[in-house]
Order: C-alpha cells, then sequence, then structure tokens
C-alpha cells in the first residue's frame, strides 16, 4: 500500500512526465577510407625498397670513406669535394653533355618529322613505316649495340667489307674521332620510334574541327603544322626531352658492351655511369662510386628541371 508521504510532488509529477528524458546525439565521427591507400600501398612499398632506399644508403656512404688507418670512417663531404676536382669525372660529364647537346635534337627532330608525315593522311603505307620505325625499339639495347659494333668493324664488319669491296678507306667508326657519334647513331637508331609514338599519340587526339576551320580560311599544311600540330606537341616534345636528357646522362650499356671492340678508344670513365660502375666493382671504391653517383643524379635532375620548365613557359 502506498503511503502519501512516498508520492512525489503533484508539481513534479507533471514536470517529469511533461519532459521526457532525451539524450544529446554523439557527433557523427567520418571514418577514414582507406580504399586508395589499398591499392597504392604494394607500390609504394615497392618504390621504398627499390628506388628510395637504395638513394638514402647512397647517401650514406657518400660520407665515409674506407682508409687503411681506421677502416671506414665518416669524412662528411671530402667525398664530394675529390669527385668536383676529379679531372676523370668531369671529361666523362663533359663528353655525356656534348652527346645530349648534338644527339637528342637530332633523335627528336627525326622523330618529330615521321610522326608528322605518318599523321599527315598522305603518306602510303603509313602502318607499315610507323611499325618499322617503332620496331627497333623493342630490340634489346644489348642486342642493338652488339650488331652495330659488328658494322662498325674494320677487319669483320660492313666497314670492313666496303672498305675491301670498293678499294676506300672509311673512318674507323670506333677510332677517338668517331666513337661518340657511333655511340649516338645507336641510341638514336633505337629511341627514334618511341619518340615517334609519342609525338604521333599527341597529334591524334587533336580535334578535327581545327583541321576543317583551318581549311576553310585557306591554310596549307605548313600552316597548320605550325599553327594547330606544333603548339599541341609542345608538351610530347617536352616529355621527350625530359626522358632524353635522363638518358643521355645515364649511358652506360652502349659504351660498354663496345669497350671490348675498341679498348683504346673508350675507357673505364668514358661516362659517368662507367666510372662509377668501375669504381665500384673493379675498384673497390663504393663510397666514391656513390658520390659519383649522387652527383650525376644530381645534374641530371637539374637540367631535367629546366627542360621542363623552359618548354611550360613557352606553352604558357
Amino acid at each position: 500500500m502506498t503511503t502519501l508521504s512516498t508520492l512525489p510532488p503533484s508539481g513534479q509529477t507533471r514536470s517529469a512526465r511533461a519532459q521526457p528524458n532525451r539524450r544529446k546525439p554523439k557527433p557523427h565521427v567520418q571514418k577514414r577510407d582507406w580504399t586508395g591507400w589499398k591499392f597504392i600501398g604494394p607500390f609504394m612499398i615497392v618504390f621504398a625498397l627499390v628506388l628510395i632506399a637504395p638513394v638514402l644508403y647512397s647517401i650514406y656512404l657518400s660520407f665515409f670513406k674506407d682508409q687503411l688507418v681506421g677502416g671506414n670512417s665518416f669524412v662528411g663531404f671530402e667525398n664530394y669535394g675529390q669527385a668536383l676536382t676529379d679531372p676523370k669525372f668531369w671529361e666523362s660529364m663533359g663528353r655525356v653533355t656534348l652527346f645530349f647537346v648534338v644527339q637528342v635534337p637530332i633523335m627528336l627532330g627525326i622523330a618529330l618529322f615521321a610522326a608528322l608525315a605518318i599523321d599527315s593522311a598522305r603518306l602510303h603505307l603509313s602502318s607499315f613505316f610507323r611499325i618499322a620505325i617503332f620496331l627497333p625499339y623493342a630490340v634489346p639495347a644489348v642486342v642493338a649495340t652488339l650488331m652495330w659494333g659488328f658494322m662498325y668493324g674494320t677487319k669483320f664488319g660492313l666497314v670492313g667489307n666496303l672498305n675491301e669491296f670498293f678499294s676506300i678507306a672509311i673512318p674507323n667508326p670506333l677510332g677517338n674521332t668517331w666513337v661518340l657519334a657511333a655511340i649516338g647513331n645507336i641510341v638514336t637508331w633505337e629511341f627514334i620510334g618511341y619518340n615517334m609514338i609519342l609525338f604521333y599519340a599527341a597529334l591524334r587526339v587533336i580535334p578535327t574541327d581545327l583541321y576543317e576551320a583551318a581549311s576553310l580560311d585557306g591554310a596549307n599544311a605548313f600552316r597548320i603544322i605550325r599553327s594547330i600540330k606544333m603548339p599541341a606537341l609542345r608538351p610530347a616534345i617536352v616529355i621527350g626531352g625530359i626522358f632524353s636528357v635522363i638518358g643521355s646522362f645515364q649511358l652506360f650499356n652502349e659504351p660498354s658492351i663496345l669497350q671490348s671492340l675498341a679498348p683504346n678508344t673508350i675507357s673505364t670513365y668514358f661516362s659517368p655511369n662507367m666510372y662509377a660502375y668501375n669504381l665500384s666493382f673493379s675498384g673497390q671504391q663504393y663510397n666514391y662510386s656513390a658520390t659519383i653517383a649522387i652527383i650525376v643524379g644530381l645534374i641530371t635532375a637539374v637540367i631535367a628541371y629546366i627542360v621542363q620548365n623552359s618548354g611550360s613557359r613557352k606553352e604558357a
């Protein structure tokens, strides 16, 4: 039996009945979506292991030196000072710089001409020429170098056969005067097809309405190339130039393979990469080799940035 003393006051009862127990809603916390990282995670792991880690380890090695007294000890920037005053290093850098200045414009110019010719729709058998020009890029660099090295031979190759058949004296392509041009010919033969496809792909995305409007205005083929095609090709040319910068300063396969055919012409420091390779694997100078590699990488990055920046500025 409920007594009056146990009942709440009448006002409190009405207030409790009139105001239901309302809880404040919890703020909605948006969960982070990790789906994208799941897709790129494996790539980032491989990228860190095969690129970032070796670069960091090379930088670490460049600050040490293996000495007779004390073993492998920390020397700071001593290796960098030695590299910046190394005549062999600067001779190799000058050689690949000359290679880049001469070979790259020729290669890109031929590739550009081939792409414009195939895209013009006036070249018969354009599909055949497109495949034929691209085909050398599918040949491995080692095979291509061995093939051209055989043709360059003055005693057993094509040059020697021509000299004997026509009773002439063609200059030795692997001699001191022509060896850099001979290597440039091999690299040009290998990569014209790649750059041609790069330029041709950029030409194929140009809207046909621009060509029709130019024809209605009376523009000839050369005016269309100058006013429509070349501006559209500028980004592709910049990309091709950047790749060519990297490839030129990484020159290694061709001179390394031809060295056995011309040991008195192609030295162990013919290119910076060859110099770093021979310092490491033949001279056991791992620290100094890492220093050379880091300096070459920095110079290559700076030149590639200049090429990219100049191309973007012209486009703007």
